[in-house]
């Protein structure tokens, strides 16, 4: 018989509920768009934002935290970690983008690697940036220049733009195969 818990315990657990759900009404439209949840949820949501009143507000903060005990809190959770950077995967996946812009300035042979591993990439862009990253790179005694910043910046941006295209186009033909 599984253990009861406790008064305390249940609105404890009803006030984490109720802050996740309050998280997810301080997300971006375009930002919750993303998060996979029960369309009355979503439709709770969208209704609280269109509240002006501080008590109407209130009331369907309740309602969502109502709606929250319904659904696999740990799955919203999940997705809320990975867009906040937090989840070991998207940590994982930081560091690899990282480490490509890194070696792509040291070693400006790697481009070639890279254009094997991802043939979609626009190539002359790349190279474009990767240049300007490795001729901006100041020498090992003098600080980064806000130049270099920028070009660094950019790098990541389209090596993070690529591989996100990459596995975003391997997920939609993997349905496809099986």
């Amino acid at each position: 018989m599984p253990e009861e818990l406790s008064k305390s315990a249940l609105k404890r657990e009803a006030q984490r509920l109720q802050k996740l759900g309050l998280r997810l009404t301080q997300l971006k439209p375009d930002v919750r768009a993303r998060v996979e949840m029960p369309q009355q949820l979503r439709q709770a949501l969208d209704t609280h934002a269109a509240i002006n009143s501080r008590e109407g507000g209130r009331r369907q903060m309740q309602f969502i935290g109502k709606l929250m005990r319904k659904v696999d809190a740990a799955a919203i959770e999940a997705q809320l970690a990975d867009l906040d950077g937090q989840s070991a995967a998207a940590r994982h996946f930081f560091h690899a983008l990282e480490q490509w812009r890194d070696k792509l300035i040291a070693e400006p042979h790697t481009l070639t690697d890279f254009i094997s591993q991802h043939p979609g990439v626009e190539r002359q862009v790349l190279r474009q940036l990767v240049s300007a990253a490795a001729n901006s790179k100041p020498l090992a005694h003098e600080e980064p220049s806000d130049a270099h910043k920028r070009a660094q910046r950019a790098l990541f941006k389209f090596i993070r733009s690529t591989l996100t295209e990459d596995s975003e186009q391997a997920s939609s033909d993997q349905p496809n195969k099986g």
